[in-house]
């Protein structure tokens, strides 16, 4: 596992002040205005937090990671792509969708952000920030904006150095937003709760050869698909079963389709999102001439993905789970 590193507070000033919780004491350092800054070390990048006024979050994932903590009436907007749509249809967290402020449906750029006043964008590299958009923390800095990276995304960012597991990701981004926005107890217990979820699933797997799965994203002359570093091959995992690209040393790729029917995947995972409905796609592989020898084709076993539960959000783990449910169902 990789080592995550040291995360700690740090004053500005010689001011501290012991705040009473009910879990005992704890020790928080303050500026002069009395505000409250942490420093964490986010995808290789040491910054310093003051509290976010202004927090603006980019796509549905980050979103939820904020509302899961309690946060919803503390996010000044969000900007999302008619990606999101039907996965905020099907979100438990629909109602803090509807209570913040859309600000856009476009990619993150600058200009939203600026528009908005932002204090504070969250967001993933290349999932948000970009350097062909011209959209980075780099740039946000000299901006004085404060930004963070969902930490599952820090493979891409810069030389890839900072590689935990997507799952890991999650829980190391709850636990720096408790920080960043005080929230510290809550951030604690809520990735407590679905470490344990996980922990159930994990020692509830059948024994035998796990089921070999093959996840769907889009496209028809080259499927794009999941590779190791992006939150479908935990789901996958977690639910006893086996991506067959988990060797794969990518986040989100194209492949060949050769590499598909070479694998004989079982079990085929839909990703459910955008313009193209799961059924087209199950359609599509279904009449796909070169995949009628594939088991997961030949025997229909497709399983739809909802987009809000295959990226980076704390629906990881109700995606896991249901898929294990799904595994279970058809003997595996």
């Amino acid at each position: 596992m990789t080592m995550r590193p040291a995360r700690r507070m740090l004053p500005l000033v010689a001011v501290s002040v012991l705040v009473a919780t009910a879990c005992g004491a704890e020790i928080s350092s303050q500026t002069a205005d009395g505000t409250t800054e942490v420093t964490i070390d986010n995808c290789g990048r040491e910054t310093t937090y003051p509290r976010p006024q202004r927090p603006v979050v980019y796509e549905g994932g980050g979103a939820e990671k904020l509302f899961v903590l309690g946060l919803a009436d503390q996010v000044h907007g969000w900007i999302a792509t008619p990606t999101n749509d039907p996965a905020i249809e099907r979100s438990p967290y629909r109602e803090d969708f509807e209570r913040i402020e859309r600000l856009s449906n476009d990619l993150l750029n600058r200009e939203i952000v600026v528009d908005a006043e932002a204090d504070w964008v969250f967001a993933g590299w290349n999932s948000g920030f970009s350097e062909e958009r011209g959209i980075t923390p780099q740039l946000l800095d000299d901006l004085g904006i404060a930004s963070y990276m969902h930490t599952e995304s820090c493979y891409n960012f810069e030389d890839g150095s900072v590689n935990v597991t997507p799952l890991e990701g999650l829980y190391i981004d709850l636990a720096d937003l408790g920080e960043i926005f005080g929230v510290e107890e809550r951030a604690e217990e809520v990735v407590t709760d679905l470490r344990e979820r996980i922990a159930a699933l994990e020692s509830d797997q059948p024994t035998g050869e796990a089921a070999e799965v093959f996840v769907y994203d889009s496209g028809t002359d080259q499927p794009f698909t999941a590779a190791a570093h992006a939150p479908p091959n935990d789901i996958i995992a977690a639910a006893g079963g086996r991506n067959i690209l988990a060797d794969l040393d990518e986040r989100w790729t194209s492949v060949g389709w050769e590499s598909v029917i070479e694998a004989q995947p079982e079990v085929i995972v839909i990703i459910d999102y955008g313009d193209l409905p799961a059924e087209d796609k199950i359609e599509f592989l279904r009449t796909h001439p070169a995949l009628e020898s594939v088991p997961a084709v030949a025997e229909e076993q497709f399983y739809v993905l909802n987009y809000g539960e295959a990226i980076s959000g704390p629906r990881m783990v109700d995606g896991a789970e249901k898929f294990a449910e799904y595994l279970r169902s058809i003997g595996r």
